[in-house]
């Protein structure tokens, strides 16, 4: 059993302190009962699972585990980047004690990290891909109550992923695990219970069907709301049906192809434009990051209507700083 009690989170870069990540999370996560974490880009769940791993600390609360519980399977960052793949693997071994046979455990990962001779190569001249794969056998190559994922599953080709669910699948039974993935079908599969993470509060589900429900509804309703905004900005940018207003002595009139607030300023477009250039550049990270997650359709279009919607809003912004220029330098 894990209990994790008035559990907050959130981190502080150059002197800057974000909102809480994770804010008075209470829960208690049975013995046997594997459990399904969802929730948005962004919203905790990575942060929560290095905690219950005691990867990190909480600002405050305390995780109470009574049981063995493993790395976080996915986040391969425990490496040390000098040393080969062969001698981190007989490290981490030799620090988990005297019942298991080095060698053994040595040979396990070897032949499911299925890396080849780099399996001899230091850890520093390794992909992201390559590290996931050593870090996921070496993971399974011991015995925890409690197996913690993050993504796992999606690393590799498709014989790997195969291979790596099928792993997951052979330890249901004898130990649970905490699961955060994008694959609905993979979590329905090996989970019973859900935990849904959203503005830094954790809701648990019995049911991980009505977990994968709650996370539709969010992500649904981000969809309904950004299109809706879409809408909006596109009739906004459309010319007035209207005859236009004549024209203001000694200037000529913006361009028919964008509608500028009569309050609006040259500074003020500027402004705007550096904003909406902002927006879009995080609406395309998330989407890039989407894709690299390899969400399902359903998912990932909440992505790319968020980018084609701030793509719309960067160039409406752009046309009017060029209209109110031209308004500026011709007479």
């Amino acid at each position: 059993m894990i209990e994790i009690s008035g559990l907050y989170k959130r981190y502080h870069r150059q002197r800057r302190v974000y909102d809480w990540v994770l804010e008075d999370i209470n829960l208690i996560i049975p013995k046997g009962v594997s459990v399904g974490l969802l929730g948005r880009n962004g919203a905790g769940k990575s942060t929560l699972l290095k905690l219950i791993a005691g990867m990190d600390t909480p600002d405050r609360g305390e995780i109470r585990r009574h049981c063995r519980v493993s790395w976080p399977i996915g986040l391969a960052g425990g490496f040390q980047g000098s040393m080969t793949g062969r001698q981190n693997v007989k490290f981490v071994a030799r620090v988990h004690g005297g019942r298991y046979n080095v060698e053994d455990i040595i040979d396990q990962v070897e032949a499911f990290a299925e890396i080849g001779d780099a399996f001899d190569e230091p850890i520093k001249t390794y992909s992201s891909g390559m590290r996931a794969r050593l870090n996921f056998g070496l993971s399974l190559a011991f015995d925890f109550d409690v197996y913690l994922s993050d993504e796992a599953t999606s690393v590799g080709d498709r014989a790997f992923k195969a291979k790596a669910t099928k792993a997951f699948k052979d330890k249901v039974g004898q130990a649970s695990l905490v699961m955060v993935s994008h694959s609905e079908g993979i979590l329905k599969d090996l989970c019973q219970a859900g935990i849904y993470l959203k503005d830094g509060q954790a809701i648990w589900y019995d049911d991980i069907n009505d977990a994968i429900a709650a996370y539709h509804d969010e992500t649904d309703a981000a969809r309904e709301a950004r299109e809706a905004n879409g809408a909006t900005l596109n009739s906004a940018a459309k010319p007035p049906a209207t005859k236009p207003a004549a024209k203001q002595e000694g200037a000529k009139p913006a361009p028919a192809e964008v509608d500028i607030p009569d309050e609006l300023t040259l500074p003020e477009a500027k402004k705007q434009l550096r904003q909406r250039k902002a927006e879009f550049d995080s609406a395309k990270a998330d989407f890039e990051q989407a894709k690299a997650d390899d969400l399902i359709p359903r998912e990932r279009i909440v992505y790319g209507d968020a980018l084609n919607a701030a793509r719309e809003r960067l160039h409406v912004a752009r046309r009017r700083v060029q209209a109110l220029t031209r308004l500026r330098r011709e007479p």
